[in-house]
Formats: C-alpha cells, sequence, structure tokens
C-alpha cells in the first residue's frame, strides 16, 4: 500500500498552487489493484466527485477542468476525486473490463461504498456516512444509483446532465455506442443483455420510489444541447457539436420526465 500525502495534485487546470490536495493510492482488493484518489481534506464529511464518460488516469477530469478543490477549500467539507474509470458507470461489472487500451476488473461500487469509506475513516478521519455524491453525463445516473442503495453513506446526490432512464428505449444502444467510442468497451461486459435485471437496478427513473423513499436531497441539472462559447475547445468539429447537442437533448427529455416522476412520487 502506497499512500502519498501533503502533495498538490499535478494536472489541476484551474486550482491553484499551495491547496492541501493530496494523492492517495487505495488498496482495492475487489478491484486486484490500488485506486488514485485525489483528496483535499475539510471537515468530517466529504463530497465525492465522480467523473464522466472519458475518465483519465492521470487526474480526474473534476481538478482538470474545473476549479473544485478550489471552491470547497475552507467550506467544512472534504472532497473526493477517484481517478479512472473510463466508461465504468461506476458499476459493479459481470465481466472484465476489456477495452482497447486492455483488460481491468470493475468494481467500482464496491470501491466507492466499502473500500474507499473503510479507508478514508481509518485515514483521514471522514464519516461513512452523512455524505454527498456528484456525477456528471456517464456518473450523473451513477450518483443517484449509489445515493438509491447507499442512502445512509451518501444523503445527498447530484446529476448534471446525467443518463437517468439507462433501461429504456434507445439508451441501451446509445450507452453501447458511447462506450464502444470511449475506450472501446462493451456494455454486455457491464451489466450483461437488457434483459438482465442489473439495468433497471442501475436505472434511477425505474428506482424513484427508492429514492424518495430514503429522503435524499437531490439536484439534477442538465443543459439544452445548444452550443456556447465553451464548447469551442472541447468539441472543435461540427460534427462533434451535433452528436454532443443532439445527445444533450435526449438526455433533458429524459431528467425532465425523471423530474415529472420524481415529484409525483414524493
Amino acid at each position: 500500500m502506497l499512500t502519498l500525502t501533503g502533495l498538490t495534485a499535478p494536472a489541476a487546470a484551474y486550482s491553484r498552487d499551495g491547496l492541501p490536495v493530496e494523492l492517495l493510492d487505495v488498496p482495492s482488493p475487489a478491484m486486484g489493484r490500488s485506486i488514485r484518489v485525489q483528496f483535499q481534506g475539510g471537515g468530517p464529511h466529504a463530497v465525492y466527485l465522480l467523473d464522466g464518460l472519458r475518465a483519465q488516469d492521470d487526474a480526474n477530469g473534476w481538478d482538470i477542468n474545473t476549479a473544485a478543490f478550489e471552491w470547497y477549500y475552507q467550506s467544512g467539507l472534504s472532497l473526493v476525486m477517484p481517478v479512472g474509470g473510463q466508461s465504468s458507470f461506476y458499476s459493479d461489472w459481470y465481466q472484465p473490463a476489456a477495452g482497447s487500451a486492455g483488460t481491468l476488473t470493475y468494481k467500482w461500487e464496491t470501491f466507492l461504498t466499502q473500500e474507499l469509506p473503510t479507508y478514508l475513516a481509518a485515514n483521514k478521519g471522514i464519516a461513512p456516512t452523512g455524505n454527498a455524491v456528484v456525477g456528471l453525463s456517464m456518473s450523473g445516473g451513477s450518483a443517484l444509483t449509489l445515493a438509491i442503495w447507499h442512502p445512509t453513506q451518501f444523503i445527498f446526490a447530484a446529476s448534471l446532465s446525467g443518463f437517468l432512464n439507462p433501461s429504456i428505449g434507445l439508451w441501451p444502444t446509445l450507452i453501447g455506442v458511447a462506450m464502444k467510442d470511449a475506450g472501446g468497451y462493451r456494455a454486455f461486459d457491464m451489466w450483461g443483455p437488457t434483459s438482465d435485471p442489473a439495468w433497471r437496478r442501475n436505472d434511477p427513473m425505474v428506482n424513484v420510489g427508492r429514492l424518495v423513499a430514503n429522503g435524499t436531497a437531490i439536484w439534477v441539472y442538465c443543459g439544452t444541447g445548444a452550443p456556447s462559447d465553451l464548447d469551442s475547445d472541447g468539441v472543435p468539429t461540427a460534427g462533434g457539436l451535433f452528436a454532443a447537442g443532439y445527445l444533450e437533448n435526449i438526455t433533458l427529455d429524459t431528467n425532465k420526465e425523471f423530474q415529472r416522476k420524481y415529484l409525483a412520487a414524493g
């Protein structure tokens, strides 16, 4: 086990140097390796920030693309950013995750809800209960799903442009296409055929009643799909802009339907 403490995370694009960001290598017996976690202490409760579909292995996208460490500095909350997990949906996969760069074991739910909380409680004084989880795109639905099935660990959950009904309609196909594009992965290896119960277990809209019954505080946001000046760097081509806008429009419709069902359930 290797734990590096007191080091500033190297890939911060916006957070200034000198913030008390630590790089932790947290053992994961479930995944057969140590998982890098970027951590900033600030209090006994933490906000877990989950990455998007194209999660990198050097740093969490929230650090690369935002000033999240700066935002939460001296806020009274600690910040937890797991690194890696491209196309994982932060789920426990049925099969090894075989992608274009090799094969890994993906047991992210086990890591985030058992192994990492135990490590953080023992080494960083973070309470295993009463925390928040926030996800974007791929991990938006994952954040809500983690709160659905682990309500004492996560009492707040937020989704930004999340896929909130992955088991229905075109969504399994769209998810499969996206995973193949982002690393060469297969949705079948994750949750099996679309008839498998894992698809519904990981579907926030299917389980919205549980979310309401848990009393979880939630925040759901989705854009309109219209391009802005910010898109010129991340999606430089007209085709890329069209694809991103199309997907965001479908996501927006699903998010609105989730809102209706959430309000009806509670």
